[in-house]
């Protein structure tokens, strides 16, 4: 035997390989013919080369990917994988291997590659690396970094925390560990649900790994060989969270052309050459675009260049600020620059391309692991993204810890763009990360300010972990039969604020009166069917509708002209929808009358009322790379600070384009106790018995069992 695939019946694939090699081979194999499709949109976006098929609306992505050097950094990963770690490096260079072998098969299958007429491609060594980075770059949001230094200009450095909360482009977790005092069996919990953009197919892939070293089930990334994230050997299991760490910086940047190429200032008040070369990007239907690439000692330059940005605005970058305040927020923003000085630009410093290391150190560790002490020394090889890790093992051992790289700099470099030419913003050396313990035998992350509070800047509100907390407080002990029901929680506290205003009014018409009695009556909870939660959500968008539209704040309402993909994280309207309940409660806020704003409000709402539950306009809406195909998708409950965090955009939309990317309950005292769940299903191939099949079951909070024996399943092919 070298490798078998075999499928239970929600065609999830279980894997069987004489060594970890053979077995890596069969993962990339298995994975092309289940999710080809997914697998090349993935390399294409790693390489930059997404618009060649997808046309002019790819274009901002592959621009961003060129300036930011991801291809050239994953190379530069894995040759220093290579040199590091031969054996991962080979383990990686076998998964590539199974996915070229799938790859024809798998495209057969889909018919994506036939609407587009793309062909499939071929994986590096360095692919996955590539397709790891792409997928995360974004994902510490320090694109935040230009909001707030748009706050502090406009509205000064006290309004920096009136905006902060877990914004509308980054992604977060549920996670929670029950020890075995706390549960029916004598033996640990652990359970939860990453919270990602949906996308189909989906970022994440059941899949069991068996071969004699080890065996494994888990959440693999598609593209990216083991099971990083979350997974269970029979004797430990493992689980992240996102920390919310901020381990990327922006440095502003003075360039200037000269007869040799371009030159940047460094903080020693020397001009030194940049990188500087072209490449052309190949745009479906259009002309090809080229694009210039620098990069400075701090890193590669995403925002403007020599001449600035795109409109020649050297405004937006250059305005006085003002002082520093006490608390830092405003060290080493500039006073204003002579009018002779260079056009400013900006670098994008993030650790891989500074240090060479992706962490796929951890991976085949991981994989290997028997105790929580395994775990614990895998993941100090983790580098980014930045997570709280949860262990627990069957001798009772218990892991809660941050694991990741973040530079230590100075606080301003944490808040927003810092100026290159000035000392003392250079990285120096990495932080420790910080463990913790449990509280009554639980520990509870949901992305908060807690664990992880020494490594970031903004956090999620602590509505989601407090509930989870509350929850698990309600029983002495716990099974893993129990979890799914706190998986679909729908308690909203931050509508408290809101309807705090709403108590207070008076004079209201007819039509609404009846509203704020009935909002007042409301059970709090997101439920699809519930004609309360519809109204409290019209309510709320009303209410951030007439927030965002104030004069006061209409200096953010039009964003400078960055990259189009840095956008989301400037739009006014998202921001202050996940802000709200910090601008309904702050003491003062510029002169708005937020009563008032609530009052318009409601009787806007009650001249055009909702009509049905929640559920009706709060569906899932997943990212597709191809839209030319429709769904009838389905009626959602939860909302952004509900436990169950299926998040609309307050203001904007009740689509939910984020939400529970997979659900998990590890149990161990007996794994096959426990249960997983994807979004839509284990293939990414429309039409397929397996492209949507769990998705019923996600929307009503059921989970797939989780089934380890062989003899179970049904043989497919060997490998």
């Amino acid at each position: 035997m070298t490798g078998e695939i075999f499928r239970d019946a929600w065609g999830i694939p279980h894997l069987r390989a004489d060594g970890a090699s053979e077995l890596a081979r069969a993962q990339g194999r298995v994975t092309a013919l289940d999710r080809a499709w997914q697998l090349e949109v993935e390399r294409h976006r790693a390489r930059g080369t997404s618009a060649s098929f997808l046309g002019a609306e790819a274009l901002p992505w592959d621009r961003f990917v060129r300036r930011a050097r991801l291809d050239d950094t994953a190379r530069r990963c894995f040759a220093e994988l290579e040199r590091r770690d031969p054996e991962t490096a080979g383990w990686v260079r076998a998964y590539v291997d199974g996915v070229n072998e799938g790859l024809d098969e798998g495209a057969r299958r889909t018919p994506e590659f036939a609407k587009t007429g793309l062909a499939p491609g071929r994986w590096e060594p360095w692919t996955p690396l590539g397709v790891w980075l792409g997928i995360h770059i974004l994902f510490a949001g320090f694109p935040a970094k230009l909001w707030r230094e748009q706050v502090v200009r406009h509205l000064g450095a006290d309004a920096v925390g009136l905006f902060a909360a877990d914004g509308p482009g980054t992604s977060g977790s549920n996670g929670w560990l029950v020890s075995g005092e706390r549960t029916v069996t004598g033996h640990a919990i652990i359970a939860g649900d990453p919270h990602r953009f949906i996308e189909d197919p989906g970022v994440y892939q059941q899949i069991h790994l068996s071969c004699p070293e080890f065996d494994v089930i888990g959440l693999a990334v598609p593209g990216i060989p083991g099971i990083a994230h979350f997974g269970h050997t029979g004797t430990v299991a493992w689980a992240i969270t996102n920390a919310m760490a901020d381990y990327q910086d922006l440095y502003r940047e003075r360039l200037r052309r000269t007869g040799a190429g371009i030159e940047a200032l460094d903080p020693d008040g020397v001009w030194r050459r940049a990188v500087r070369h072209t490449e052309v990007v190949e745009v479906a239907g259009e002309d090809p675009v080229e694009i210039e690439v620098i990069e400075t000692a701090r890193g590669p330059v995403v925002i403007g260049g020599p001449e600035g940005l795109p409109d020649g605005s050297r405004e937006h970058l250059e305005e006085g600020l003002p002082e520093a305040s006490p608390e830092g927020l405003q060290e080493g923003f500039p006073n204003g620059v002579p009018d002779d000085a260079p056009p400013l630009a900006m670098a994008l410093r993030y650790p891989p391309r500074v240090t060479g290391d992706l962490g796929f150190g951890a991976l085949l560790p991981l994989l290997r692991a028997r105790r929580v002490a395994d775990v614990d020394r895998a993941v100090d090889l983790w580098a980014e993204p930045v997570n709280v890790v949860q262990a627990a093992d069957t001798e009772g051992g218990l892991l809660h810890r941050v694991a990741g790289k973040v530079p230590v700099r100075s606080a301003a470099n944490g808040i927003g763009p810092v100026p290159a030419w000035e000392p003392g913003h250079d990285w120096d050396g990495w932080h420790e990360t910080p463990r913790g313990g449990l509280t009554d035998g639980v520990a509870a992350m949901a992305n908060q300010r807690g664990l992880a509070a020494p490594l970031g800047v903004e956090f999620a509100a602590p509505h989601r972990a407090d509930r989870i907390t509350a929850l698990l407080g309600e029983k002495e002990r716990w099974s893993a039969a129990d979890m799914p029901a706190i998986h679909m929680d729908t308690r909203l506290a931050s509508a408290e604020p809101l309807l705090d205003l709403l108590r207070t009014l008076d004079t209201l018409g007819p039509d609404a009166e009846r509203i704020r009695r009935t909002l007042l009556d409301w059970d709090r909870r997101m439920d699809a069917d519930s004609e309360g939660a519809a109204l409290y959500a019209a309510v709320r968008g009303a209410v951030v509708r007439r927030l965002a539209a104030h004069p006061a704040f209409a200096a953010l309402a039009v964003p400078p002209a960055y990259p189009d993909v840095l956008l989301p994280w400037l739009a006014l309207v998202p921001r202050v929808g996940y802000a709200l309940e910090h601008l309904l409660r702050a003491e003062e806020l510029y002169g708005i009358d937020r009563a008032e704003a609530v009052r318009e409000a409601v009787e806007e709402v009650a001249a055009e009322p909702p009509t049905g539950g929640w559920g009706d306009t709060h569906r899932l809406a997943p990212w597709r790379a191809l839209t030319d195909t429709a769904y009838d998708e389905p009626r959602l409950s939860g909302d952004h600070d509900c436990v169950l965090c299926t998040s609309a955009v307050p203001g904007l939309t009740d689509l939910a384009a984020r939400g529970p990317a997979a659900r998990y309950v590890w149990d161990l005292a007996d794994r096959e106790a426990g249960s997983w769940l994807v979004p839509l299903g284990a293939w990414g191939i429309p039409g397929s018995p397996h492209h949507r099949d769990q998705l019923p079951l996600w929307v009503r909070g059921d989970l797939v069992p989780v089934v380890t024996d062989f003899t179970e399943f049904e043989k497919e092919s060997d490998v």
